[in-house]
Parts: C-alpha cells; structure tokens; sequence
C-alpha cells in the first residue's frame, strides 16, 4: 500500500503536540473557517460540524489526503465557554467554573480526499473543578497563562491541581485531540499506528 498523506488541519500547537504522539508524519494546514454557532446549534453539534468544516477547508490542497479536523467547546450549564482572551476573562472563567463541573464536547473528523469519505464524532469529558480562591486563581494565571484555551487552563500542566476529578474515556480530548477515536478511524483507513504503516507527505 503506497503511504498516505496525513494533514492536521489546525493550527493549534496542542493539537499539534497530540498528534506527534502516535509517530506518524504529517502536514500542518490552517483552515480559514467561521467558527460563529448557529442559532439553537447544541455544543456537540457545534465542534463536529466545525471539524468537519476544518478538515473540508483545506482538502482542495491535497487532493489525495486524509485530513484531520478538530474543534473543541467547554460548557457550564450548558453555555459554551470559549477562549477567554486575557487575563480578565480567565478570571471570570475559572470564578465561574470554581466548585462546579464543565463539560467538554471535542468534535473530531477524517475525511479522506481521494474517497470523499468522511468519518466524524464528539467525545465528552467533564471536569470537576475544586473551590478555588481568588488567590489560587491570580496564581495559576501567573504561572500557565492560559489565555488562549478554552475553560483558562490547561491540564496537561499546572492545571491539574485546579481539578477534583476527571470523568471521560480519553484525557487527550481534554487536551483538544482524542486521540483514542483517530487511531480507531485511522485504521478504518488502513492506518495501523502500532503496526507501523505510517502516512507521509
């Protein structure tokens, strides 16, 4: 089997650091999408349909590729939380999630451009956030600042200790690439990740 170009569409530097994970090399694109819900769209709804338009935003570039998309939402209450864009809004954002749980919804998409084939799903994970004090917050954004994170952290780091438990199927989707559910429908494309068949540009 000839190898297969495999391109990450996202420019995301987490995404990015995920995906080295599996030992396959790949392509970085950055796809030029409107990422505005549509009116009554549910989260989940929401990150598959932006995968899916990610991964379709790039495939015109590579015409015999299989093209990862990903987008990811974090939800109190059932209201998305998006990137905070400062210091500001990761205060409120972690004041608001202090004691309580936020849901995650990471939407993920294969589309294979040689096919048109496209495989897509969304992974749930929650995080049960302990009581934080104004302090512990000013604190954890001094260290990470992570202003351009969904939720205001990041808990492949320091934030960590912000949390009281984690419930979900795959940590990596925390992160923002499940990585468990690629290698399922990367082998649904003749993929093997533990085999060794790998896709190259």
């Amino acid at each position: 089997m000839p190898p297969v170009t495999l391109v990450l569409a996202s420019t995301s530097p987490f995404r990015r650091q995920l995906l080295e994970r599996l030992g396959l090399p790949f392509l970085i694109a950055a796809p030029q999408t409107d990422e505005t819900p549509h009116p009554g769209e549910t989260p989940e709804a929401l990150v598959v349909r932006l995968a899916e338009v990610k991964a379709h935003a790039v495939a015109e570039e590579y015409p015999a590729a299989l093209i990862i998309g990903s987008d990811q939402v974090a939800c109190i209450d059932g209201t998305i939380l998006g990137k905070p864009g400062g210091r500001a809004g990761a205060i409120a954002q972690l004041q608001r999630a202090s004691g309580r749980s936020v849901r995650f919804y990471t939407g993920l998409c294969l589309l294979n451009t040689a096919t048109s084939r496209s495989r897509s799903a969304c992974e749930r994970f929650q995080v049960d956030f302990r009581p934080l004090s104004a302090a512990q917050i000013e604190g954890y954004l001094d260290r990470e600042q992570p202003f351009n994170c969904a939720g205001s952290f990041k808990s492949e780091g320091l934030g960590i200790a912000l949390f009281e438990r984690l419930l979900g199927e795959d940590p990596n989707a925390l992160v923002g690439l499940p990585l468990i559910r690629l290698v399922s429908l990367l082998a649904e494309e003749g993929i093997d990740v533990l085999c060794g068949t790998s896709a190259s540009p």
